[in-house]
């Protein structure tokens, strides 16, 4: 299935470049230590490997696009994991920290990692926005956010909110029978406002937020312009603590979890994010008071509640996605500097981290395929280091004994050496 998945991609590369990123990527994969350009190479058989400035050249200044080879990904993971009907879509940003004051695309960002409710941290490094489809797996439980689409955040230039709705038209364009469901945090809530091709955004709300009803119609005969909105309504904070009645109670997916909660929603016009139509407000209460009310808003009108609780629970999933990539595949570790390799190299991370899940579940589905520990007996689901060593004990040995004949003595030392190399972190 790797093998597949990278000959697939075939149309995106020039004939010398096909060969040099079918290497990088399973060398990206097998490399058990910094994942650096020169380190990964190791990996790579001695009479394949190519000078190391090619690897480099290829990822800096080599003629190929990212958009074509998301588009070639995308169109893969999605005809064979995602289910028909609405596609749901995730949005979030990024930091991959670098060191060195001469990265291209580099600058200082807030990270939202080590920054708090009353100190904000900054960082030097790449500011990545990244889409993701949301996929549940074949064991169900927590989704999965797999990425289809990344741009590098400048400073300076396009806005991050400009960069995300580029890449949903992408999107939108490579899939034109499909219709998608966006969730995204508050920071891109005014995506609501923009003119997504068949999709509807569901975010949080400030809890100060301006709200009104819907402008009142016009009156035969009356001058001046039409009115933009209504009468004035309070903030979702004082409307919650208010509404006595109406209160619905449901049970909440919440990552892979059913949990009950107090549901309560109307129709409300956000002017100051969504001037031209209005949302459905949406608040989220726990039944036990342990939490604070959560409020979210959707621009499908016609949305659920529990529906539109459960698909925001859902966009965590893209926050494990950043962890295991930055922590497994090393996002942060190519020291590619110049053109456009800084971005390429973090782009070709979360592609290779879709990519690995795409083979899991092709191959493996919800089998079984981590030994239980006695520390760890409740396990139930794989997780990306599980999914990371099937993948690598297939390219070991292919590569080590595909030519070689392996007496059966000689299997269970075959065995632990494999299962070494693939946990090797």
């Amino acid at each position: 299935m790797w093998s597949a998945l990278l000959e697939s991609c075939a149309s995106v590369f020039h004939c010398p470049s096909l060969p040099l990123f079918v290497q990088l990527a399973s060398a990206w994969v097998l490399c058990p230590a910094r994942h650096t350009v020169t380190r990964m190479l190791e990996t790579i058989a001695p009479a394949q490997c190519r000078p190391h400035d090619a690897y480099h050249r290829f990822v800096r200044a080599g003629a190929w696009l990212l958009a074509e080879l998301w588009a070639v990904l995308a169109k893969c993971l999605i005809a064979t994991l995602a289910a028909p009907g609405v596609l749901p879509l995730v949005l979030d940003d990024t930091l991959l920290h670098k060191s060195g004051r001469r990265v291209n695309g580099a600058g200082t960002f807030r990270d939202a990692v080590r920054s708090t409710s009353a100190r904000v941290v900054y960082a030097w490094g790449l500011n990545l926005v990244v889409l993701g489809v949301r996929v549940t797996p074949p064991w169900g439980g927590e989704p999965l956010a797999l990425p289809i689409n990344v741009r590098l955040h400048r400073k300076g230039g396009r806005t991050m909110i400009d960069l995300a709705e580029e890449m949903v038209c992408e999107v939108a364009d490579w899939f034109p029978e499909r219709r998608f469901a966006l969730t995204a945090d508050g920071a891109y809530a005014t995506l609501a406002g923009r003119d997504l091709p068949r999709t509807q955004v569901t975010s949080r709300m400030r809890r100060d937020a301006a709200l009104y009803e819907a402008p009142p119609p016009r009156r035969p005969g009356r001058r001046g312009r039409p009115a933009k909105r209504g009468r004035r309504l309070p903030t979702p904070e004082t409307m919650a603590r208010r509404q006595k009645q109406g209160w619905a109670r449901c049970p909440v997916d919440i990552r892979g979890r059913s949990e009950q909660r107090l549901l309560w929603s109307r129709p409300v016009l956000w002017y100051g994010v969504c001037p031209d139509h209005l949302v459905l407000l949406v608040v989220v209460r726990d039944p036990d008071a342990t939490e604070h009310d959560d409020f979210f808003f959707t621009t499908d009108l016609k949305a659920a509640s529990r529906a539109v609780a459960s698909q925001y629970a859902g966009r965590w999933s893209i926050e494990d996605t950043f962890r295991n990539d930055k922590q497994f595949l090393g996002a942060e570790d190519p020291q590619c500097w110049q053109g456009e390799g800084p971005e390429r190299a973090a782009a070709l991370s979360f592609w290779i981290y879709s990519a690995v899940w795409l083979c899991y579940i092709t191959t493996c589905g919800d089998a079984i395929t981590w030994t239980q520990q006695p520390w760890y007996s409740a396990k139930r689901a794989p997780s990306f280091s599980d999914a990371l060593a099937v993948l690598r004990r297939s390219l070991w040995r292919s590569r080590i004994f595909s030519h070689s004949h392996s007496p059966l003595h000689t299997t269970k030392i075959i065995d632990t050496l494999i299962d070494a190399l693939a946990r090797a972190a």
